[in-house]
């Protein structure tokens, strides 16, 4: 191939690298889908094939988001799950989505992808765990690959439904041995451990609450015999904490360990309520940890103790979780909460601006076990978003460009490449016909939330 790609002129670019670099009218010289070159303009080779003039932006590596649900966003803000905290707002919910199909998971897949696009983000995780009317995780696979984004699908599950203590209803679990089988055939049908990989797949049982101790320990022994990584829900809210006292007498952490959920291959959501043992053990382990902080504020489940982590040396990263309990997939704006939230929490020098924004790229890749993304450099991903610094939003703030990029209102990317290939370009998506998208999920939209 050796189609090369020359970008310019950038107002400031934002290298993540060892030194942390960022420069003033920089660019990347990109071969194929990898970056060769990094530097100021004047110093990057010439002759490329395509040549992106991007003065008066900020380019930044692709940001990574490390949680989501992407099938909610067919029922953001819905009546009755507006207001009440994670196991009101799970079981007024789980009742609408035991009516997914498969056209649903697949158009709600390329609807969120495209909104976490526009935002800035080119890598995501999903963590679908509900499989309804033959819904399968291939439905969200081949929609990721139409819309060109960077994918790590989660296997989810849920196996104890409210007949044997769990919070989900009966009709939407899984037997156990058909979920460790199916989990084997993705892996196997799908997972690709290659440098610049575009699909891994991950094994993640849903939650404490939703799956057994032995499906647990099953699903960490398959992962492990093929090398992939582990993802589920932790210590989310303290009602979450009761119910793992209760039915394990543990606290989740100690849950976790037990059952040989810790290390660098896993990642947990939230962990909003990770104790000071708890966080001890993950910095020992190196176990990572997913932050959602718009989540975790819209269902009052508290504040993460993020700082906290960081200086201990838990490998954090972002995540902008489900769209029925953050409403958006803001990736950006994401990142804009994570620095906000831990000044509310724990003072104005709880988070920089730039250490929100290394957490959303460098960290996101770490917890992901990703080597290729997250920085701009030679040999890394050709992955990266431009935001236009000419908007209202950031009028008055250009003497930080950086800064304000985290400081100010969340603006939607005006150019971003995944792999080497442009997916957005002035703002639009280029993979998809996003308002035929955009009609089509809501009317499924509305026929989910109409029965």
């Amino acid at each position: 191939m050796n189609r090369t790609l020359l970008v310019k002129n950038a107002t400031v670019l934002v290298t993540m690298d060892e030194a942390r670099r960022e420069i003033p009218d920089g660019g990347l010289f990109i071969r194929d889908n990898r970056i060769v070159a990094v530097g100021p303009t004047s110093e990057l080779p010439a002759g490329a094939d395509e040549v992106i003039d991007l003065s008066g932006h900020i380019v930044i590596p692709g940001l990574i988001n490390t949680h989501h649900h992407m099938y909610q966003s067919l029922t953001r803000v819905v009546p009755g799950a507006q207001d009440g905290e994670l196991f009101t707002w799970l079981t007024s919910l789980y009742p609408l989505w035991a009516r997914l199909t498969p056209e649903m998971i697949a158009v709600s897949t390329k609807l969120a992808m495209a909104e976490l696009l526009l935002s800035g983000c080119t890598t995501s995780s999903d963590h679908l765990y509900i499989y309804p009317n033959g819904c399968r995780l291939d439905d969200s696979i081949a929609a990721a690959a139409e819309v060109g984004m960077r994918f790590h699908a989660c296997r989810g599950a849920m196996s104890v439904g409210v007949s044997r203590g769990g919070l989900p209803p009966d009709s939407v679990v899984e037997e156990e041995a058909a979920i460790l089988k199916d989990a084997m055939r993705l892996v196997e049908t799908y997972h690709d451990q290659d440098r610049f990989s575009m699909l891994r797949v991950a094994v993640a049982p849903c939650s404490p609450f939703s799956v057994s101790r032995d499906l647990m320990r099953e699903a960490a022994v398959l992962a492990r015999s093929y090398g992939v990584s582990l993802h589920t829900h932790l210590a989310e809210n303290v009602n979450d904490i009761a119910y793992t006292r209760e039915k394990f007498g543990m606290t989740p952490a100690e849950y976790a360990e037990d059952l040989g959920w810790v290390g660098p291959d896993v990642w947990h959501a939230h962990c909003v309520q990770l104790d000071e043992g708890g966080i001890d053990l993950f910095a020992r382990t190196k176990t990572g940890v997913a932050h959602c902080p718009c989540s975790n504020m819209r269902l009052a489940s508290g504040i993460a103790p993020i700082r906290r982590m960081r200086d201990r040396g838990v490998p954090v990263a972002i995540g902008v979780d489900g769209s029925a309990s953050n409403d958006g997939g803001n990736m950006i704006g994401e990142v804009r909460q994570a620095m906000l939230l831990q000044r509310v929490g724990f003072g104005p020098s709880a988070m920089t601006a730039r250490e929100a924004l290394e957490i959303a790229t460098l960290g996101g890749a770490r917890v992901l076990n990703r080597d290729d993304i997250g920085a701009l450099a030679p040999d890394m991903a050709a992955d990266f978003a431009a935001f236009d610094l000419s908007g209202v939003g950031f009028a008055g703030a250009l003497h930080d460009p950086v800064a304000a990029l985290v400081f100010c209102a969340p603006e939607r990317v005006s150019f971003a490449m995944v792999d080497g290939d442009v997916v957005v370009r002035d703002g639009r998506v280029t993979t998809l016909d996003l308002p035929v998208v955009i009609e089509r999920h809501n009317t499924l939209a509305r026929v989910l939330a109409n029965g």
